[in-house]
Formats: C-alpha cells, sequence, structure tokens
C-alpha cells in the first residue's frame, strides 16, 4: 500500500506538524510532499530522504519567504504526481489539500483550517499589510478563493480538527466534515501535585491575533505576576508595552525548552488564553500539567476547557473582559473549583494514541468507498 502526506510546508515545528508526525506512526514508510522544507530546523523530525519538495524550494530563500508565494502554491501542489499512491493524505491550512489524486486513490485531507487570509480575516489581513501587499491581495484573492473551493471538491473525506472547523468547512466549501481533535502529547505531560504559585502563564508565538497584549494589559493593571513564554514579530512590542507597568511582574522568557515549559504550566495559577483559534493545542497541554486555563471563548477553546472545572471564559477580547475573567477566577480558586485531577482526566481525551485510531478508522472507510 503506496501512501504520500502533503503537507503546506516542513520550516517550523508547531501543532501542524505534530499530526503530520502522528501521521507518519501510522504509515512510517509514507512520502512526504511538501512545497519548501528546512532540513536544519526540520531534518531529524522528518528526514530528507523521505520528503519531496516542489519547485518553490528552488527560489532563493524560499524557506523563510515562502508565504510570499501564494499565487505559486496552487500550482506547485497541482504538480506532484501522485497517482502511484493508494492513499494521499493531506494536512493543510492553506493550499495543500489542492494536489491532484487518481480516482481510485483514497483522499483524505485533515483541515487545520480554510485558508484564513482568503476568507473570513481577508480584511484584518488586509488592514495590517502595507501598499504593495494590499495591491496583490485585492488582484490575486478572486482567483485563490475560486481555486480553494473548486480544490476542495476532489477530496474524497474531509477531515476538520473541530465543530469550530467543521462549520468553516461548510460555509466556505459547502463540504460535510468529520471532526477529529489534534494529537496532544499529553503522555509527556502531568501534574507535579503541589500547590501552584502565585503566577500566570501566557505560551504563545507573538503575532497580533494571539492577542498576548490583552493578558500583559490585564496582569499588568491587576499588579499580577505574569510569565510570558514565546517570541515572535510583536517581542519588542510586548516587551514595551509590559514596561509601562511597574507595579506588575512580567517576565519574557524567549524559546525555551520543553522541559522548562512543562514546569512553568505545573506551577503556574492557571493559563491566559486570549486568541481565537481553530482548536488551540496549547491549553490542552496545561490542562493535562493539572493547571486551568482563563481563556477568550470562542473558537477552538469553547472545544478544550470545561467552564468552571477546567477552567473558564471571558467573553470579549478586551483587558476589561481579561481582567474581570481573572478576578472571577481566583473567587472559584478559593472555593476549590478546579481540581487537579478531574482537569487531568479532561486532557488525557486529546491524546495522539486517540488522534490515530479515529483518523485510521476514517482512512479505513474511505478506502472502501473508493474500491
Amino acid at each position: 500500500m503506496k501512501v504520500a502526506i502533503v503537507h503546506d510546508w516542513l520550516v517550523n515545528y508547531g501543532g501542524a506538524e505534530r499530526v503530520v508526525e502522528q501521521m507518519l506512526k501510522i504509515y512510517p514508510d509514507a512520502d512526504i510532499f511538501t512545497l519548501v522544507y528546512d532540513e536544519k530546523k526540520m531534518g531529524k523530525i522528518f528526514p530528507k530522504d523521505k520528503v519531496h519538495t516542489s519547485f518553490v524550494q528552488k527560489i532563493p530563500k524560499a524557506t523563510r519567504l515562502y508565504t510570499k508565494f501564494l499565487s505559486l502554491m496552487p500550482k506547485a501542489f497541482e504538480s506532484f504526481d501522485l497517482t502511484s499512491y493508494d492513499i494521499v493524505i493531506a494536512s493543510s491550512s492553506s493550499c495543500a489539500k489542492g494536489v491532484i489524486t487518481s480516482p481510485n486513490t483514497a483522499f483524505v485531507a485533515y483541515i487545520h483550517s480554510p485558508m484564513r487570509y482568503a476568507w473570513d480575516l481577508y480584511f484584518d489581513y488586509f488592514k495590517r499589510s502595507g501598499k504593495i501587499t494590499r495591491f496583490f491581495m485585492k488582484r490575486q484573492m478572486p482567483a485563490i478563493r475560486q481555486w480553494d473551493f473548486l480544490s476542495s471538491q476532489r477530496i474524497n473525506t474531509l477531515i476538520a480538527n473541530s465543530s469550530y472547523i467543521k462549520k468553516r468547512i461548510k460555509k466556505f466549501w459547502n463540504r460535510d466534515s468529520k471532526v477529529i481533535f489534534p494529537p496532544v502529547d499529553v503522555d509527556r505531560l502531568s501534574p507535579n501535585n503541589l500547590p501552584p504559585e502565585d503566577f500566570y502563564v501566557v505560551f504563545s508565538r507573538f503575532v497580533s491575533y494571539k492577542r498576548v497584549d490583552l493578558a500583559i494589559k490585564a496582569c499588568g493593571q491587576l499588579g499580577k505576576k505574569l510569565v510570558v513564554i514565546g517570541s515572535g514579530s510583536q517581542e519588542a512590542e510586548l516587551k514595551s508595552l509590559a514596561a509601562k507597568y511597574k507595579n506588575a511582574d512580567i517576565k519574557f522568557t524567549g524559546r525555551i525548552s520543553d522541559t522548562e515549559v512543562k514546569e512553568y504550566l505545573q506551577k503556574c495559577r492557571a493559563m491566559i488564553f486570549s486568541a481565537e483559534e481553530d482548536f488551540g493545542i496549547i491549553p490542552v497541554e496545561c490542562q493535562a500539567c493539572g493547571r486551568p486555563v482563563i481563556a477568550f471563548g470562542k473558537g477552538g477553546a469553547l472545544e478544550t476547557v470545561v467552564e468552571n472545572s477546567t477552567g473558564l471564559f471571558f467573553a470579549e477580547q478586551t483587558e476589561e473582559s481579561v481582567i474581570e475573567a481573572i478576578v472571577r477566577f481566583e473567587e472559584l480558586e478559593k472555593k476549590g473549583t478546579f481540581k487537579t485531577s478531574e482537569i487531568v482526566d479532561h486532557a488525557k481525551k486529546f491524546s495522539a494514541e486517540r488522534f490515530r485510531k479515529e483518523l485510521q478508522a476514517v482512512i479505513d472507510e474511505t478506502l472502501k468507498e473508493v474500491k
């Protein structure tokens, strides 16, 4: 049985790449097809001899500038010859699901999200872009949307990573999909069974839609200790913001090891999660360490956090709403509302083993339908 796994790009290791890693555990001999590949960063996880890249790889600095080549992506993925494969599995939040397969091939696409910048977040991206980018967005995006819709119609089975994404798939592609939550490595995470220390934590890439600023502003105004883990394009801006709050202890760790992240998650009072995510693996990781999550009440967090049991929600992406949630959390914490054992048990529902089992079942079902 020949199997191909198609992924948007392999340049950094994140939640989507963990999904591909688990796919490889089901099919260890599978070939991987991707737009561009950074061997230095990804070679240990995805060996070079398994990876096939598109013509975009040959463009100078492609592994850094790949997002600038959106207009080339449909052609790049359609150029892969996958006709000899029995099973093709796409892992896609951009164009990877647009490959062309044989009618006899079982084609299953795991959708992290329909292209955000083409559909519902188009205007957000447009407002934040420069004049040159806006110029190309206006002219290229209608054709990209058309291709995105048409390419979604040639997939045998669509899988959404959450009910939130299932709704977006139906809205933009008019396709039904099955929901399989992404894999979370809950086996390596556990509580330390000690009382929490007096600090909150944020663990995120520093990009605007993650809204790390909200946690900083809320903890700054309340005079709370906050540990901010991560890095990204907003780093200088966020550090400048934090410096304004003289009465708060806001610490930036930069990128740290998984072991150090685990220790912070085990010790914190709670995680503050301000983004509207498609799913959000990090809140589940925090819960696997036995700690609750204060989350924005939209998107995937609604499927990973249980109100007044494993955490609580705030209604708006404003500092006032986050402040109110922190105050409410501390009141519930005093009452013993958040029990470590219940939080950990909930997190285990999102295990990698569960993901592999559910994905394998969908692939087997699709194979029967195709053959």
